[in-house]
């Protein structure tokens, strides 16, 4: 199969609904988590600090939740979900879950709602549920930011995927 064939499953899989398990698939996920989580990374430390008066700190949330003393370890816990675990979540279930229940959705939407969804995540689930934070940190300045921060994390993630399929739709 040439690489394009492979490369063009990856997004949208013409044969099932999740796309091959294959080296092109790994690639496009790690690329997709480098790039957005360099664009959250960007967003986070040098553009929220202008809005909310200090950068957004993910792995303090880490920390909470896992009890980690160690900084540099709650970081790298942090880069690891977001460059591998993140972006597999995309191809694996947002895709999925779009292309079966929502296949009129164009990308951009579909991306944009896994964003969100990895922000309920992170500010729902593990925040409150789990490190027995405020829900949503109480809808402080800082929780726009982080919404925001997932939606461009989301959005550069499905337009990497998107890329990679080499898809029009």
């Amino acid at each position: 199969m040439p690489m394009s064939a492979s490369l063009s499953s990856v997004a949208r899989p013409r044969h099932g609904l999740f796309p091959p398990l294959t080296l092109a698939t790994l690639g496009t996920a790690i690329l997709a988590g480098l790039l957005a989580d360099g664009a959250w990374e960007i967003w986070a430390r040098f553009v929220t600090p202008y809005w909310v008066g200090g950068p957004l700190q993910p792995a303090a949330l880490v920390q909470s939740v896992f009890g980690f003393s160690n900084f540099a370890l709650a970081e790298a816990v942090h880069l690891v979900v977001g460059i591998v675990f993140y972006p597999l979540g995309y191809l694996f279930i947002a895709r999925p879950i779009a292309d079966r229940f929502f296949p009129f959705l164009p990308w951009p939407v579909v991306a944009l709602g896994f964003g969100a969804g990895l922000w309920v995540f992170a500010l729902y689930v593990m925040a409150h549920l789990i490190a027995g934070l405020p829900p949503f940190l109480g809808f402080i300045q800082l929780t726009w930011a982080s919404l925001v921060g997932h939606l461009i994390f989301g959005l550069v993630c499905g337009a990497v995927v998107r890329w990679r399929s080499g898809a029009t739709g």
